[in-house]
Protein backbone atom coordinates (compact mmCIF):
# COMPACT_ATOMS: atom_id res chain seq x y z
CA UNK A 1 0.00 0.00 0.00
CA UNK A 2 1.25 3.48 -0.95
CA UNK A 3 0.60 6.77 0.78
CA UNK A 4 0.31 9.67 -1.66
CA UNK A 5 -0.90 13.20 -2.23
CA UNK A 6 -3.96 13.65 -4.42
CA UNK A 7 -6.50 16.31 -5.36
CA UNK A 8 -9.71 15.11 -3.73
CA UNK A 9 -13.19 16.49 -4.37
CA UNK A 10 -15.34 15.90 -1.28
CA UNK A 11 -18.52 17.51 -2.60
CA UNK A 12 -19.59 20.03 -5.20
CA UNK A 13 -17.15 22.99 -5.15
CA UNK A 14 -15.25 21.43 -2.23
CA UNK A 15 -11.78 20.13 -3.03
CA UNK A 16 -8.33 20.00 -1.43
CA UNK A 17 -4.96 18.29 -1.66
CA UNK A 18 -5.09 15.35 0.75
CA UNK A 19 -3.01 12.32 1.67
CA UNK A 20 -4.71 9.06 0.70
CA UNK A 21 -3.72 5.41 0.43
CA UNK A 22 -3.41 3.36 -2.76
CA UNK A 23 -3.61 -0.43 -2.99
CA UNK A 24 -1.53 -2.46 -5.51
CA UNK A 25 -2.89 -3.25 -8.97
CA UNK A 26 -5.11 -6.30 -9.45
CA UNK A 27 -5.52 -8.46 -12.55
CA UNK A 28 -5.43 -6.38 -15.73
CA UNK A 29 -4.31 -3.21 -13.89
CA UNK A 30 -1.18 -1.05 -13.92
CA UNK A 31 0.42 1.09 -11.22
CA UNK A 32 1.78 4.32 -12.70
CA UNK A 33 3.97 6.88 -10.98
CA UNK A 34 2.51 10.11 -12.31
CA UNK A 35 5.04 12.58 -13.69
CA UNK A 36 2.74 15.17 -15.26
CA UNK A 37 -1.00 15.87 -15.33
CA UNK A 38 -2.68 18.50 -17.48
CA UNK A 39 -5.25 20.78 -15.87
CA UNK A 40 -8.39 20.52 -18.00
CA UNK A 41 -11.75 22.26 -17.82
CA UNK A 42 -13.36 18.84 -17.41
CA UNK A 43 -11.69 18.69 -13.99
CA UNK A 44 -13.49 21.89 -13.05
CA UNK A 45 -16.69 20.45 -14.49
CA UNK A 46 -16.36 17.58 -12.01
CA UNK A 47 -15.76 20.04 -9.16
CA UNK A 48 -18.72 22.27 -10.01
CA UNK A 49 -21.11 19.43 -10.81
CA UNK A 50 -21.47 19.97 -14.57
CA UNK A 51 -20.18 16.42 -15.14
CA UNK A 52 -21.79 13.90 -12.74
CA UNK A 53 -19.33 12.15 -10.44
CA UNK A 54 -19.77 10.30 -7.12
CA UNK A 55 -17.73 11.75 -4.24
CA UNK A 56 -15.24 11.68 -2.63
CA UNK A 57 -13.18 11.40 -5.78
CA UNK A 58 -9.62 11.88 -6.99
CA UNK A 59 -9.73 13.90 -10.19
CA UNK A 60 -7.34 14.29 -13.13
CA UNK A 61 -7.53 12.54 -16.48
CA UNK A 62 -4.70 13.93 -18.65
CA UNK A 63 -1.64 12.16 -17.35
CA UNK A 64 1.72 10.65 -18.23
CA UNK A 65 4.12 8.69 -16.08
CA UNK A 66 6.23 5.60 -15.50
CA UNK A 67 4.94 2.08 -14.96
CA UNK A 68 5.96 0.92 -11.48
CA UNK A 69 4.10 -2.39 -11.22
CA UNK A 70 1.73 -4.51 -13.30
CA UNK A 71 -1.04 -6.86 -12.26
CA UNK A 72 -1.56 -10.41 -13.43
CA UNK A 73 -2.35 -10.78 -17.11
CA UNK A 74 -0.96 -7.40 -18.23
CA UNK A 75 0.86 -7.85 -21.55
CA UNK A 76 1.15 -4.51 -23.34
CA UNK A 77 3.27 -2.56 -20.83
CA UNK A 78 5.98 -3.42 -18.32
CA UNK A 79 7.71 -1.73 -15.37
CA UNK A 80 9.89 1.16 -16.53
CA UNK A 81 7.76 1.98 -19.58
CA UNK A 82 6.76 5.58 -20.11
CA UNK A 83 3.01 5.72 -20.65
CA UNK A 84 0.20 8.12 -21.44
CA UNK A 85 -3.23 7.32 -20.04
CA UNK A 86 -6.61 7.56 -21.77
CA UNK A 87 -9.79 8.42 -19.89
CA UNK A 88 -11.67 6.26 -22.41
CA UNK A 89 -10.60 2.61 -22.34
CA UNK A 90 -10.16 0.42 -25.39
CA UNK A 91 -11.33 -3.03 -24.42
CA UNK A 92 -11.14 -4.39 -27.97
CA UNK A 93 -14.24 -6.52 -27.45
CA UNK A 94 -17.35 -4.32 -27.19
CA UNK A 95 -19.51 -3.36 -30.20
CA UNK A 96 -17.83 0.02 -30.70
CA UNK A 97 -14.26 -1.26 -30.39
CA UNK A 98 -15.07 -3.98 -32.92
CA UNK A 99 -16.55 -1.39 -35.29
CA UNK A 100 -13.58 1.01 -35.32
CA UNK A 101 -15.05 3.38 -32.71
CA UNK A 102 -12.93 2.71 -29.61
CA UNK A 103 -13.57 6.28 -28.44
CA UNK A 104 -17.07 5.03 -27.57
CA UNK A 105 -15.87 1.90 -25.72
CA UNK A 106 -18.56 0.58 -23.37
CA UNK A 107 -16.53 -1.98 -21.41
CA UNK A 108 -17.58 -0.36 -18.14
CA UNK A 109 -19.57 2.76 -17.27
CA UNK A 110 -17.47 5.64 -15.88
CA UNK A 111 -19.06 5.48 -12.42
CA UNK A 112 -15.88 6.32 -10.53
CA UNK A 113 -14.68 2.73 -10.11
CA UNK A 114 -12.39 0.38 -12.00
CA UNK A 115 -13.67 -2.46 -14.18
CA UNK A 116 -14.43 -4.73 -11.23
CA UNK A 117 -16.64 -2.10 -9.60
CA UNK A 118 -14.17 -1.25 -6.85
CA UNK A 119 -11.50 1.38 -6.20
CA UNK A 120 -7.87 1.11 -5.09
CA UNK A 121 -7.91 4.46 -3.22
CA UNK A 122 -8.98 4.75 0.41
CA UNK A 123 -8.53 6.81 3.57
CA UNK A 124 -9.42 5.80 7.13
CA UNK A 125 -11.34 2.79 5.87
CA UNK A 126 -13.43 4.77 3.35
CA UNK A 127 -13.12 4.01 -0.36
CA UNK A 128 -12.64 6.87 -2.82
CA UNK A 129 -13.80 7.08 -6.43
CA UNK A 130 -11.63 8.15 -9.38
CA UNK A 131 -12.37 10.34 -12.37
CA UNK A 132 -12.76 8.36 -15.60
CA UNK A 133 -10.84 5.26 -14.45
CA UNK A 134 -7.69 7.37 -13.87
CA UNK A 135 -7.43 9.88 -11.01
CA UNK A 136 -4.21 11.26 -12.45
CA UNK A 137 -4.03 14.37 -10.25
CA UNK A 138 -2.08 12.34 -7.71
CA UNK A 139 1.43 11.04 -7.18
CA UNK A 140 0.40 7.53 -8.26
CA UNK A 141 -2.55 5.90 -10.00
CA UNK A 142 -3.78 2.35 -10.52
CA UNK A 143 -5.46 2.21 -13.92
CA UNK A 144 -6.77 -0.48 -16.30
CA UNK A 145 -4.32 -1.80 -18.89
CA UNK A 146 -7.03 -0.86 -21.41
CA UNK A 147 -6.34 2.81 -20.56
CA UNK A 148 -2.57 2.97 -21.12
CA UNK A 149 -0.16 2.98 -24.04
CA UNK A 150 3.62 3.12 -23.94
CA UNK A 151 5.33 6.05 -25.65
CA UNK A 152 8.83 7.12 -26.65
CA UNK A 153 10.96 7.82 -23.57
CA UNK A 154 12.54 10.83 -25.28
CA UNK A 155 9.29 12.82 -25.05
CA UNK A 156 9.10 15.11 -22.00
CA UNK A 157 6.31 14.06 -19.62
CA UNK A 158 4.63 17.48 -19.59
CA UNK A 159 4.31 17.34 -23.38
CA UNK A 160 3.24 13.70 -23.43
CA UNK A 161 0.51 14.31 -20.86
CA UNK A 162 -1.28 16.75 -23.14
CA UNK A 163 -2.20 14.09 -25.68
CA UNK A 164 -4.12 12.29 -22.93
CA UNK A 165 -7.07 14.62 -23.43
CA UNK A 166 -6.93 18.14 -24.89
CA UNK A 167 -4.60 17.68 -27.84
CA UNK A 168 -6.17 14.40 -28.95
CA UNK A 169 -9.65 15.87 -28.60
CA UNK A 170 -8.75 18.94 -30.67
CA UNK A 171 -6.43 17.57 -33.32
CA UNK A 172 -8.53 14.43 -33.60
CA UNK A 173 -11.71 16.45 -34.18
CA UNK A 174 -10.06 17.90 -37.28
CA UNK A 175 -8.25 14.85 -38.65
CA UNK A 176 -10.53 12.01 -37.56
CA UNK A 177 -14.02 13.44 -37.01
CA UNK A 178 -14.25 16.13 -39.70
CA UNK A 179 -11.51 14.80 -42.01
CA UNK A 180 -10.67 18.38 -42.99
CA UNK A 181 -9.38 18.57 -46.54
CA UNK A 182 -6.31 20.57 -47.66
CA UNK A 183 -7.23 24.04 -48.89
CA UNK A 184 -10.32 24.24 -46.68
CA UNK A 185 -11.58 27.15 -44.59
CA UNK A 186 -11.98 26.47 -40.87
CA UNK A 187 -13.57 28.53 -38.10
CA UNK A 188 -12.81 27.70 -34.47
CA UNK A 189 -15.13 29.01 -31.74
CA UNK A 190 -13.21 28.92 -28.47
CA UNK A 191 -9.43 29.14 -28.12
CA UNK A 192 -8.67 27.37 -24.87
CA UNK A 193 -6.39 24.35 -24.77
CA UNK A 194 -8.69 22.20 -26.92
CA UNK A 195 -9.50 25.04 -29.32
CA UNK A 196 -5.81 25.74 -29.84
CA UNK A 197 -5.37 22.04 -30.60
CA UNK A 198 -8.17 22.28 -33.19
CA UNK A 199 -6.27 25.18 -34.74
CA UNK A 200 -3.07 23.12 -34.82
CA UNK A 201 -4.98 20.22 -36.35
CA UNK A 202 -6.37 22.50 -39.07
CA UNK A 203 -2.87 23.76 -39.84
CA UNK A 204 -1.52 20.20 -40.00
CA UNK A 205 -4.43 19.18 -42.26
CA UNK A 206 -3.50 21.94 -44.72
CA UNK A 207 -6.40 24.37 -44.21
CA UNK A 208 -5.73 27.58 -46.16
CA UNK A 209 -7.72 29.77 -43.75
CA UNK A 210 -8.13 29.21 -40.00
CA UNK A 211 -10.35 31.77 -38.31
CA UNK A 212 -10.15 31.98 -34.50
CA UNK A 213 -13.10 33.29 -32.46
CA UNK A 214 -12.84 34.06 -28.75
CA UNK A 215 -13.83 36.71 -26.23
CA UNK A 216 -10.23 37.04 -25.01
CA UNK A 217 -7.67 39.03 -27.01
CA UNK A 218 -4.91 37.15 -25.17
CA UNK A 219 -6.24 33.83 -26.41
CA UNK A 220 -6.58 35.19 -29.92
CA UNK A 221 -2.91 36.16 -29.82
CA UNK A 222 -2.09 32.61 -28.70
CA UNK A 223 -4.22 31.31 -31.57
CA UNK A 224 -2.08 33.17 -34.10
CA UNK A 225 1.00 31.47 -32.71
CA UNK A 226 -0.53 28.04 -33.24
CA UNK A 227 -1.72 28.55 -36.79
CA UNK A 228 -4.74 30.87 -36.94
CA UNK A 229 -4.57 32.97 -40.10
CA UNK A 230 -7.37 35.33 -39.04
CA UNK A 231 -9.07 36.33 -35.78
CA UNK A 232 -12.46 37.81 -35.00
CA UNK A 233 -12.23 40.81 -32.69
CA UNK A 234 -14.11 40.35 -29.39
CA UNK A 235 -17.47 42.13 -29.56
CA UNK A 236 -17.75 41.70 -33.33
CA UNK A 237 -20.46 39.64 -35.03
CA UNK A 238 -18.56 36.40 -35.77
CA UNK A 239 -20.99 35.22 -38.45
CA UNK A 240 -20.70 38.52 -40.31
CA UNK A 241 -16.91 38.52 -39.98
CA UNK A 242 -16.56 34.91 -41.16
CA UNK A 243 -18.89 35.52 -44.10
CA UNK A 244 -16.80 38.54 -45.03
CA UNK A 245 -13.56 36.59 -44.88
CA UNK A 246 -14.97 33.74 -46.98
CA UNK A 247 -16.58 35.83 -49.71
CA UNK A 248 -20.08 35.43 -48.31
CA UNK A 249 -19.94 31.63 -48.46
CA UNK A 250 -19.15 30.63 -44.88
CA UNK A 251 -16.58 28.24 -43.45
CA UNK A 252 -16.19 24.74 -44.84
CA UNK A 253 -15.86 23.53 -41.25
CA UNK A 254 -16.83 25.28 -38.01
CA UNK A 255 -15.78 23.84 -34.65
CA UNK A 256 -17.58 24.75 -31.41
CA UNK A 257 -15.10 24.11 -28.59
CA UNK A 258 -16.76 25.75 -25.60
CA UNK A 259 -19.93 23.81 -24.83
CA UNK A 260 -22.61 26.51 -25.09
CA UNK A 261 -25.79 25.83 -27.04
CA UNK A 262 -26.09 29.35 -28.45
CA UNK A 263 -22.50 29.20 -29.66
CA UNK A 264 -23.26 25.94 -31.49
CA UNK A 265 -26.07 27.80 -33.26
CA UNK A 266 -23.64 30.61 -34.16
CA UNK A 267 -21.08 28.14 -35.49
CA UNK A 268 -23.82 26.49 -37.56
CA UNK A 269 -24.79 29.85 -39.07
CA UNK A 270 -21.15 30.48 -39.96
CA UNK A 271 -20.90 27.14 -41.78
CA UNK A 272 -21.37 27.19 -45.54
CA UNK A 273 -24.06 25.29 -47.40
CA UNK A 274 -22.88 21.69 -47.60
CA UNK A 275 -20.33 22.31 -44.85
CA UNK A 276 -19.88 20.74 -41.44
CA UNK A 277 -20.37 22.04 -37.91
CA UNK A 278 -18.43 19.95 -35.39
CA UNK A 279 -19.49 20.08 -31.73
CA UNK A 280 -16.45 19.45 -29.53
CA UNK A 281 -17.33 21.42 -26.39
CA UNK A 282 -19.09 19.61 -23.54
CA UNK A 283 -21.98 21.68 -22.24
CA UNK A 284 -24.44 21.39 -19.39
CA UNK A 285 -27.04 18.61 -19.63
CA UNK A 286 -29.71 21.31 -19.33
CA UNK A 287 -28.42 23.40 -22.25
CA UNK A 288 -30.02 23.12 -25.69
CA UNK A 289 -29.51 24.34 -29.24
CA UNK A 290 -31.93 24.34 -32.13
CA UNK A 291 -32.16 24.97 -35.88
CA UNK A 292 -35.07 25.89 -38.09
CA UNK A 293 -36.53 22.62 -39.38
CA UNK A 294 -36.07 23.75 -42.99
CA UNK A 295 -32.36 24.48 -42.63
CA UNK A 296 -30.73 21.06 -42.65
CA UNK A 297 -32.40 19.63 -45.77
CA UNK A 298 -32.18 22.84 -47.78
CA UNK A 299 -28.58 23.69 -46.87
CA UNK A 300 -27.28 20.09 -46.69
CA UNK A 301 -25.15 21.05 -43.70
CA UNK A 302 -23.84 18.38 -41.35
CA UNK A 303 -23.82 18.72 -37.56
CA UNK A 304 -21.44 16.18 -36.06
CA UNK A 305 -20.45 15.44 -32.49
CA UNK A 306 -16.82 14.68 -31.72
CA UNK A 307 -16.10 12.44 -28.75
CA UNK A 308 -12.41 12.40 -27.79
CA UNK A 309 -11.39 13.38 -31.32
CA UNK A 310 -12.80 10.09 -32.67
CA UNK A 311 -9.45 8.65 -31.58
CA UNK A 312 -8.01 5.19 -31.33
CA UNK A 313 -5.67 6.22 -28.54
CA UNK A 314 -3.40 3.18 -28.80
CA UNK A 315 -2.52 4.39 -32.31
CA UNK A 316 -3.18 8.12 -32.11
CA UNK A 317 -1.17 8.96 -28.97
CA UNK A 318 2.12 7.69 -30.46
CA UNK A 319 1.22 9.28 -33.84
CA UNK A 320 0.64 12.69 -32.26
CA UNK A 321 3.92 12.44 -30.36
CA UNK A 322 5.67 11.56 -33.62
CA UNK A 323 4.25 14.80 -35.06
CA UNK A 324 5.60 16.59 -31.98
CA UNK A 325 9.08 15.11 -32.46
CA UNK A 326 8.97 16.11 -36.14
CA UNK A 327 8.21 19.73 -35.19
CA UNK A 328 4.73 19.69 -36.74
CA UNK A 329 2.74 19.71 -33.49
CA UNK A 330 3.76 22.31 -30.91
CA UNK A 331 3.24 20.92 -27.43
CA UNK A 332 6.00 22.85 -25.67
CA UNK A 333 4.34 26.24 -26.13
CA UNK A 334 0.97 24.76 -25.17
CA UNK A 335 2.34 24.45 -21.63
CA UNK A 336 2.29 28.03 -20.45
CA UNK A 337 2.79 27.27 -16.75
CA UNK A 338 3.64 24.31 -14.54
CA UNK A 339 2.51 23.76 -10.92
CA UNK A 340 3.21 21.46 -8.01
CA UNK A 341 0.29 19.43 -6.72
CA UNK A 342 0.10 21.76 -3.72
CA UNK A 343 -0.59 24.59 -6.20
CA UNK A 344 -3.63 22.86 -7.70
CA UNK A 345 -5.95 25.62 -6.48
CA UNK A 346 -3.90 28.23 -8.34
CA UNK A 347 -3.88 26.03 -11.43
CA UNK A 348 -7.69 25.90 -11.43
CA UNK A 349 -7.94 29.66 -10.85
CA UNK A 350 -5.58 30.34 -13.76
CA UNK A 351 -7.60 27.99 -15.98
CA UNK A 352 -10.87 29.74 -15.20
CA UNK A 353 -9.23 33.13 -15.74
CA UNK A 354 -7.99 32.03 -19.18
CA UNK A 355 -4.33 32.69 -18.35
CA UNK A 356 -2.92 29.50 -19.83
CA UNK A 357 -3.02 27.59 -23.06
CA UNK A 358 -2.53 24.61 -20.76
CA UNK A 359 -1.36 24.40 -17.18
CA UNK A 360 0.36 21.20 -16.11
CA UNK A 361 0.96 19.78 -12.62
CA UNK A 362 4.39 18.17 -12.53
CA UNK A 363 5.76 15.69 -9.99
CA UNK A 364 9.36 15.01 -8.94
Amino acid sequence: MLSMKAVVVRDQNQYAVETVNLDPPKTGEVLVRIKACGVCHSDISIINGTIPQPFPAVIGHEGAGIVEQIGEGVRTVKPGDHVVMSFVPRCGECFHCLHDQPFLCTVSPPDGTLFDGTSRIHQDGKRFYTMSFLGNMAEYAVVPEACVVSVDKSVPFKAAALVGCGVTTGVGAVINTAEVKPGSTVAVFGCGGVGLSVIQGARIAGARMVIAVDLSREKLEMAKGFGATHTVEPGSDPVKEIMGLTGGIGADYAFEVVGIGKLVETAFKATRRGGMTVVVGVGSKDDRYSFNSLILPFTAKTVKGSMYGSANFKVDFPMLLDLYKAGKLDLDHMVTRTYTIDEAGQAFADLEAGRNARGVIVFD
